[in-house]
């Protein structure tokens, strides 16, 4: 989850503040997220959805992707383009065209701002796809203009409040607690949980209590929840050592992957390993690509998607899989995974619009898809994009990866893994 304060005041936001709550959002997906409605089902890989009319001709739209291209927090978004030209090789066969124009953040408020105008005043984008730890900062011009946003809320709470705007997960509020991660926790073998989170980072401590909340309400203890870690700090050590004396054997952290792996690292050294470690990002390429070290630090620990993960060999991630290798991309991550779901998000709203529909049609279109399932990924599980609220009961759903021998496993009885929205919230 990411970062909720609102965009004045934006001279003041750190970057690794940003970077934090870009890594806190996958964490926050499985302790806050929904899953609920009916009819209007997203396309599977077998569906054989044509153009608008059944015409068959080719239409092509105008569509900006605003990004974390570079930055501190690239290395966590920089991967959703890829996902975005994978998706476009599957929507072609179905008669629809997006014409690409990027917009890279650079993780920097002033550049982000000039991106968004860029994609509405220079390329006259019909719709937009995003993610990126400061959206926040153009999401407010580009509902001004009646530009309809699909991606990933990573960013903040006006994925719930501006009409334009659909997320591909559903509704994310950082406040609400699932029983999800604790029965996660419980499932590895945990009795007592420790979290972490960035003192810096509204997000990063809702997540770190909403684990411990989470945990609680799967019978579990929670003794050790510490939200005021200094950004991107490896000093962790102490908190090793806290965690042990505290009797923690369940960890994860709202933080970025320095952080985390740094912390196992050091558990494993003061004799306190954790029977479950859970990592909010890293599944995929992100942690292989990162190193040896990174996937020795990494060996036995879990990971969250919001997907199904490639591993699952179901048709949908095959269809993902080959369209990934399409356009040059050998494996999966977080970021490719959003990009590829929000253009298969937008083209359904497409499909059955006419030849020149206007943003206000889009937008209607977008706000009629009550269940998507995001071209299968999701199985039985779809979301609902439009839905603006997180209810009590609500179901949310993660699948669960683990890394064994260098590669990821999805975990029995755990893709996915499906708590209830509690009546319980969590505050910075």
């Amino acid at each position: 989850m990411h970062d909720v304060r609102p965009t004045k005041g934006i001279d003041v936001l750190n970057h690794k503040t940003l970077l934090a709550a870009s890594v806190a959002v996958a964490l926050g997906a499985a302790a806050c997220g929904g899953s609920s409605g009916s009819g209007n089902a997203g396309a599977g890989p077998t569906s054989s959805a044509g153009a608008g009319g059944g015409s068959g001709a080719t239409r092509t739209f105008k569509v900006g992707v605003f990004y974390d291209a570079t930055g501190p927090a690239g290395p966590s978004n920089k991967g959703f383009i890829d996902g975005v030209k994978a998706g476009l090789t599957v929507i072609e066969k179905q008669g629809l065209k997006f014409d690409i124009s990027t917009a890279d953040t650079t993780t920097n408020p002033q550049a982000a701002g000039a991106a968004a105008a860029k994609l509405v005043q220079q390329d006259k984008v019909d719709a937009v796809l995003a993610q990126s730890a400061i959206a926040f900062v153009g999401t407010t011009f580009l509902a001004k203009q009646g530009v309809p946003v699909v991606g990933f809320p990573e960013d903040g709470p006006e994925w719930l409040l501006l009409p334009n705007m659909f997320s591909d997960i559903g509704p994310l509020d950082g406040t609400k607690v699932t029983t999800t991660i604790g029965d996660l926790f419980k499932k590895a073998g945990a009795t007592t949980v420790g979290t972490v989170g960035y003192a810096q980072s509204p997000q990063s401590v809702l997540s770190a209590k909403a684990v411990a909340v989470s945990a609680q309400a799967a019978g579990l203890k929670a003794p050790y929840v510490n939200t005021t870690f200094p950004f991107g700090g490896t000093n962790v050590q102490p908190v090793a050592l806290a965690m042990k004396n505290a009797g923690v054997d369940g960890v994860t952290t709202g933080t970025d992957q320095n952080t985390a792996l740094a912390l196992v690292t050091a558990l494993k050294q003061v004799g306190a390993p954790p029977k479950a470690f859970l990592l909010a990002a890293g599944y995929g390429s992100d942690t292989i690509e990162a190193g040896p070290n990174a996937v020795k630090a990494a060996e036995g620990a879990y990971f969250t998607t919001s997907y199904q993960p490639v591993e699952m060999n179901t048709d949908a991630t095959k269809q993902f899989s080959a369209a990934l290798n399409a356009v040059g991309v050998k494996q999966a991550n977080f970021a490719s995974y959003n990009g590829y779901v929000s253009v298969l998000l937008l083209a359904q709203a497409l499909k059955d619009l006419g030849p020149s529909p206007s943003k206000a049609d889009i937008i209607k279109a977008l706000g009629a898809i009550t269940s998507f399932d995001a071209g299968g990924l999701r199985g039985d599980k779809p979301v609902n994009p439009g839905a603006r609220t997180v209810k009590v009961g609500d179901e949310q759903c993660q699948w669960y990866s683990q890394l064994i021998g260098g590669q990821f496993k999805p975990v029995e009885g755990a893709s996915p893994l499906c708590g209830k929205v509690t009546d319980q919230t969590v505050k910075p």
